[in-house]
């Protein structure tokens, strides 16, 4: 299992990770914005269609992850709460019981399903108010 940080950011998740980028060094192991998704994604607006929907940083032996939001998704995000922890589990069955006890008592964004990406993924907010993103990369396994 790794535990890895994702930020958030209204619209200048780029200019940040390229930022990042030249304080850690390395190369984006993968960036793609709202207009990269899948066919059966909705659509965004036009105007926020260049945002980034996810992009990885490797720094060290950990991964800093980020995306813009969209207003088709939500609220932009609030200093302070546009961050989530990300779990990278080791098999679904993982994914399922840390889901369960990190959302009991708090709330459910995203159940754990398979994404286009390749992932079963899901997401939550514990009772104590702290994001978090689980997953299992399905076509490592």
């Amino acid at each position: 299992m790794q535990l890895n940080t994702y930020l958030h950011f209204e619209d200048n998740c780029r200019e940040a990770f390229e930022f990042y980028r030249s304080v850690f060094g390395g190369e984006f192991s993968w960036m793609a914005t709202f207009a990269d998704g899948p066919d059966d994604m909705p659509s965004v607006p036009d105007h926020e269609k260049d945002r980034i929907m996810h992009v990885s940083l490797n720094v060290g032996d950990s991964v800093l992850m980020g995306s813009d939001t969209t207003s088709l998704f939500g609220p932009p995000p609030n200093v302070g709460n546009n961050y989530s922890v990300s779990i990278s589990a080791d098999s679904r069955e993982a994914t399922d019981r840390l889901f369960a006890a990190l959302s009991e008592g708090g709330n459910v964004a995203m159940q754990p399903a398979d994404m286009f990406w390749g992932a079963y993924f899901g997401m939550c907010t514990d009772k104590f108010g702290i994001n978090w993103m689980l997953s299992h990369d399905a076509q490592g396994a």
